[in-house]
């Protein structure tokens, strides 16, 4: 029995349950994913601000801008995944205000963290191009929802939170995407060379928020 490989394991694993909590516990406080406490951004500083903040405030965006970012290590160009997630979610957001309606939004967006933590956690995750079509798609409802949030606003504003929550996601997720490769090519020599168990912890995440959504759905709450 090789001590070391277990206890390498044991660590990378704790590494990323400690991560998951942490991102939970310091985005469950905002959960209603609205930067200017439910006002609406009025300048271009405020809608700036607002769309840096939105992707970041709700974790269940932030599980998936980061899954992006950890596939994207996983797969040859994969950079092209979280590309496709960012000019996608532009495109939800831009679905959103034109007054067009997306079905189920927050079941989809919490369905898309859990799928993308299952095939993170897989041995073999479908090609590059599945993936980017599947990111694409989950980042038009990503986007959709943070049109929730600037419905309404002037065009400066608008603007503003479309460069900020754009701007946001690229950092994060191309900060994932470097975290990713250098696990992998095992330049972190305390965790072991797996992003899998980062899987497993995204994966838990967008059950939770998946089984929410779906509760809520079938039972919703009463207005009043």
């Amino acid at each position: 029995m090789n001590l070391s490989k277990i206890f390498a394991s044991v660590q990378s694993k704790a590494l990323a349950i400690a991560i998951g909590f942490s991102l939970l516990v310091v985005a469950s406080p905002a959960s209603a994913h609205h930067a200017m406490g439910g006002g609406m951004p009025s300048n271009f500083f405020e809608g700036f601000m607002s769309g840096l903040a939105h992707p970041v405030i709700g974790v269940d965006h932030l599980a998936f801008i980061v899954a992006v970012g950890l596939f994207a290590a996983l797969k040859p160009q994969g950079i092209f995944i979280p590309l496709s997630f960012v000019l996608s979610a532009m495109l939800g957001t831009g679905i959103h205000l034109l007054g067009v309606s997306l079905p189920v939004v927050e079941l989809i967006v919490s369905a898309s963290i859990l799928l993308f933590g299952i095939l993170m956690a897989m041995k073999n995750s479908p090609n590059l191009l599945v993936m980017v079509a599947l990111s694409a798609v989950a980042g038009l409802f990503h986007g959709y929802a943070y049109g929730e949030a600037i419905f309404g606003a002037q065009t400066t504003a608008l603007v503003a939170y479309l460069v900020g929550f754009t701007t946001i996601q690229l950092v994060i997720s191309s900060a994932a995407f470097f975290v990713g490769q250098k696990v992998l090519k095992g330049d972190f020599s305390q965790v072991s060379p797996s992003l899998k168990s980062a899987g497993l912890v995204i994966c838990g995440i967008g059950a939770a928020f998946f089984a929410s959504s779906l509760s809520s759905l079938i039972l919703p709450v009463p207005k009043g």
